[in-house]
């Protein structure tokens, strides 16, 4: 939709017998009770006649426990563990090997290059003990790399890495192994013991693939599981492993199997069992046994050319869901970028900048507490541009934009329907998400059911001797040429700027002004954002902010979002006696006027402009507003619902007039609709408007109706408008969990704001 003539609204101007007057929140109606579920209730009743209840007992939960907890918290600094001697481990007798010492010395270049590495807390790279190689893996395997230490006859040790599947073993094979785990082991250490936040360890060679007696994979000892299990012998309850290599790290799923303090979720190709390591265990049914069962995710990757979109999809919809149900202490990362574009393992598509997405959104659980293990990773480009966007974002710079999301695959979209199958009656977040149905019954026209299907497509014999040279995939020179000129696009095109300032934070005590006449304890009274303020300070978060000046919005930004009859009638309140304002609140739903209401909403809506400007000059990554009055209730001509000025309109039209933007996404989570902001941007496409709010069918405050999913935009806005009504009251956590990863960030990340 072009320009609005916010002179000339294309609605009628509504009058208070539209919709029902907003009532205080102390004084409003309650829901009935629904005469059925009484009934129900009654006849239990009757049921258990004159039956001994025994007695219950209620805790109460403290809702503010876990913020008074993170009150003197704040970001520790990003660790980081490697050391050059690691590139010592290389194949002796096939020098195109993929496994190869590049592989470190590449990530370590990348890193820092972009001045990542000086940004970090270095840690010490320390040999692992063999007290802890012994926690996870037998004696005899232990011994036999101990004996190869710099033994320098090739015949014999490409003999002995034949009797292992995809394994060579160098003169300094043991002492780079013993570094790499003692590495992964010190990270997880140093973030235990709150010295640093996060950590990345670039060590080599990798781990997941090895097992309690065995090598595997490039793999002699597993770094992440034995880092896993320094961590649960120094108290931890709960440990989430992600890995993210593109094989599956079937070493790490055996250790923890079955045991339900430990988590592993695995995204790796599987092509029902016909890719390596082709191994049944791999597939989605295989979620843990005994104790441990529903306690491992596999996500087979049953094709290749797997992009953003479909990781990101596993992402929303089943590992972060799980996470935040877990409530991991701990998260551990095997972080193989074989996965990324250009791999000639993975054949998949990600790109370099979607790892920083991947961190970005585990970082809000474990209270930040994220070690990162470099796992594997076979084209050095995307390998070290992934890796370096890893540990820029555990440093908390802000995600590369990925463009345009689309949806999943199909075959993508059938593992997470096969893993929500499989796991569902063990997680509560997947209870809910998929009707029931029984196979006896014929499914009707309508209805559309999945039943998981089972394939394993691998029956080749395991041989008694592998193969050491030449035993890996191999690009032609177009296809390389072809793959580094679209890595060096991207790598280009990502914008890795940093604004000096983290957060700008605005906050003027002037808003305070607007003020009830007839009701000094109004519910949005001025003290509101004075204990804002407050409560900013006693975090002591103010002194880490970018403190903005607040300023007053001037007419003509004002007429961005509201007609000139509307800026007018506010504009007169301060000719107005409190009488005279008192009666004219009557006209309108739930709001009150002030004789300084019009300067205070002006400097409301001119202090989110101060953040805007912040946020879009590069001054700062994003910021905060504590502004009154509110806002979203009021729309073009009317002032509702505490809103006189609608200031994130205000602010939205403002960003797109001074800064030419063309997609902005606005969520409002405020509990009640913001109907305002949805009417003043129904027909803009240029504006997604998401709101999740309380809706009880209509009979909650705003009363329109127009909160309803149903309403979906109008004429060029439609599909820009997105409602998450809620019909009951008690919505908790995980009702907003599943709203954000299942419905708000899936649109987002199509949106593209």
């Amino acid at each position: 939709m072009g320009q609005r003539d916010m002179d000339k609204p294309n609605h009628p101007h509504k009058t208070v017998g539209d919709v029902p007057i907003r009532r205080s929140p102390r004084i409003q109606n309650q829901a009935k009770p629904n005469p059925g579920l009484l009934a129900a209730k009654k006849n239990a009743m009757q049921k258990m006649g004159n039956k001994k209840q025994t007695a219950t007992f209620s805790f109460v939960h403290d809702i503010y426990q876990t913020a008074r907890e993170s009150k003197g918290m704040a970001q520790l600094p990003t660790g980081v563990v490697f050391d050059e001697k690691m590139c010592e481990h290389e194949c002796l007798w096939d020098r195109n090997y993929p496994e190869c010492p590049e592989r470190l010395s590449g990530v370590i270049q990348r890193c820092g290059a972009l001045g990542l590495l000086s940004r970090c807390l270095r840690i010490d790279a320390t040999v692992a003990s063999e007290a802890q190689l012994a926690s996870l893996h037998k004696h005899e395997q232990v011994e036999l790399l101990k004996s190869t230490h710099k033994y320098t006859d090739e015949e014999y040790l490409e003999t002995l890495s034949s009797k292992y599947d995809a394994i060579f073993i160098h003169p300094s094979s043991w002492e780079c192994a013993l570094l790499a785990a003692g590495s992964a082991i010190q990270l997880v250490d140093e973030i235990c013991n709150g010295k640093v936040q996060n950590g990345m360890a670039l060590v080599r060679p990798p781990g997941h693939h090895a097992m309690r007696g065995e090598y595997c994979g490039y793999c002699f000892f597993n770094n992440v599981a034995l880092a896993a299990e320094h961590a649960l012998s120094k108290g931890l309850k709960r440990i989430l492993i992600v890995d993210w290599d593109v094989h599956h790290g079937q070493g790490t799923q055996q250790m923890f199997y079955n045991d339900p303090r430990v988590v592993y979720f695995s995204f790796h190709r599987y092509e029902h069992g016909s890719f390596w390591p082709n191994l049944r265990e791999s597939d989605f049914d295989y979620i843990g046994e005994g104790p441990g069962r529903g306690f491992n995710f596999n996500i087979p990757l049953n094709q290749t050319g797997m992009t953003d979109a479909d990781y990101l999809a596993v992402f929303h919809d089943v590992l972060l869901q799980m996470a935040y149900e877990f409530d991991p202490e701990l998260i551990l990362i095997s972080a193989g970028y074989d996965a990324a574009l250009g791999c000639p393992e993975g054949e998949m598509e990600l790109t370099p900048a979607v790892y920083a997405h991947f961190i970005s959104s585990l970082m809000g659980l474990a209270n930040g507490k994220l070690a990162v293990v470099l796992e594997g990773g076979y084209c050095i480009k995307s390998l070290a541009e992934g890796a370096a966007m890893t540990l820029r974002a555990l440093l908390g710079d802000p995600c590369p934009n990925i463009g345009s999301v689309g949806p999943p695959s199909p075959s993508m979209l059938e593992t997470i329907l096969n893993i929500i199958y499989a796991q569902r009656q063990y997680w509560k977040c997947f209870r809910n998400y998929l009707d029931v149905y029984s196979i006896h019954e014929p499914p009707s026209e309508s209805e559309k059911r999945h039943l998981p299907a089972i394939r394993y497509e691998f029956n080749e014999p395991i041989p008694e001797k592998y193969a050491t040279r030449n035993c890996y995939p191999v690009q032609n020179l177009d296809f390389r040429r072809r793959i580094s000129a679209q890595l060096d696009s991207l790598i280009k095109g990502a914008n890795l700027f940093i604004p000096p300032y983290k957060v700008s934070f605005v906050y003027d005590p002037r808003m305070m002004e607007h003020k009830n006449y007839e009701d000094r304890d109004h519910i949005e009274k001025p003290s509101r954002i004075f204990s804002i303020h407050k409560m900013h300070e006693e975090f002591g978060l103010l002194k880490r902010l970018h403190i903005l000046t607040g300023r007053y919005a001037t007419d003509e930004e004002l007429l961005y979002a509201h007609s000139k009859n509307h800026l007018k009638q506010v504009k007169d309140f301060k000719e107005m006696s409190p009488k005279e304002l008192i009666k004219m609140k009557d006209a309108f739903h739930s709001v009150y006027f002030h004789q300084e209401s019009y300067q205070a909403a002006r400097l409301a809506a001119g202090c989110l402009l101060q953040v805007v400007d912040s946020v879009m000059t590069g001054e700062s990554s994003n910021g905060v507003a504590v502004i009154r009055p509110p806002g979203h209730h009021a729309d073009i001509d009317d002032p509702c619902g505490f809103c006189i000025f609608n200031s994130v309109s205000v602010a939205a039209m403002y960003a797109m007039k001074q800064y030419n933007l063309q997609r902005i996404l606005i969520v409002d989570w405020d509990v009640h609709h913001g109907n305002g902001t949805q009417e003043i941007f129904l027909e803009d496409p240029r504006v997604l408007y998401i709101s999740v709010h309380r809706f009880d069918n209509g009979d909650f405050f705003p009363h329109t109706g127009d909160g309803a999913a149903l309403h979906v935009g109008r004429l060029e806005g439609t599909g820009f408008n997105v409602n998450i009504p809620w019909n009951k009251s008690n919505m908790g956590n995980g009702d907003y969990v599943a709203a954000f990863y299942r419905v708000i960030l899936p649109i987002a990340y199509q949106f593209n704001p």
